[in-house]
């Protein structure tokens, strides 16, 4: 064989190849990923214009008061105020069910029963936000945040149906 077909390979050429080799794995490992990134990014559910948010939003607080206003036997019966922050005892019951007649049952929401008193505290600012009364009652050591007025059972489902488009989970309770 003569010089001219042989090929000799330095220790300098070996290692210029090897780095260009790992640039380019570099490369191609992080074009991969900001790929990966934007395809997940297109599958995530698109964002809500202004317009949607709008529709979103809770009913004026007039409408919302409305259930709580009334002459008929929808009506609520008022109870004091209470600040929501401060917990109280839960009141002692004044007659057994078979003393009081059916009519006279009045119900009420429930929004929360937590040991947290910060949690009590951030679901009652959110209801008094969507325009509802509450009071908050310490009962069998938890917090109970429910709402201050208390109604038959259509006005509370009526009412129910509010707390839940602002985002709170309430459910019925019999107070009376």
């Amino acid at each position: 064989m003569s010089p001219r077909d042989q090929i000799s390979i330095s220790s300098q050429s070996i290692l210029w190849v090897g780095g260009v080799g790992v640039g380019l794995l570099t490369l191609a490992f992080v074009l991969g990923v900001q790929v990966g990134k934007q395809s997940a990014a297109l599958r995530r559910p698109m964002q809500k214009g202004v317009e949607e948010e709008l529709k979103d939003l809770p009913e004026p607080l007039v409408d919302q008061l409305k259930i709580f206003e009334g002459d008929g036997p929808d009506k609520l019966v008022p109870t004091a105020k209470v600040d929501a922050t401060a917990p109280r005892e839960a009141p002692k019951p004044e007659a057994t069910q078979a003393e009081k007649p059916a009519a006279a049952e009045s119900w009420t929401l429930q929004l929360l029963a937590t040991t947290d008193a910060t949690e009590a505290k951030r679901v009652a600012d959110k209801a008094k936000a969507a325009g509802f009364t509450t009071t908050t009652l310490k009962e069998k050591g938890q917090l109970k945040v429910r709402l201050a007025k208390s109604a038959d059972r259509a006005a509370m489902d009526k009412a129910a149906e509010k707390l839940k488009r602002a985002g709170l989970k309430p459910f019925a309770v019999k107070v009376g």
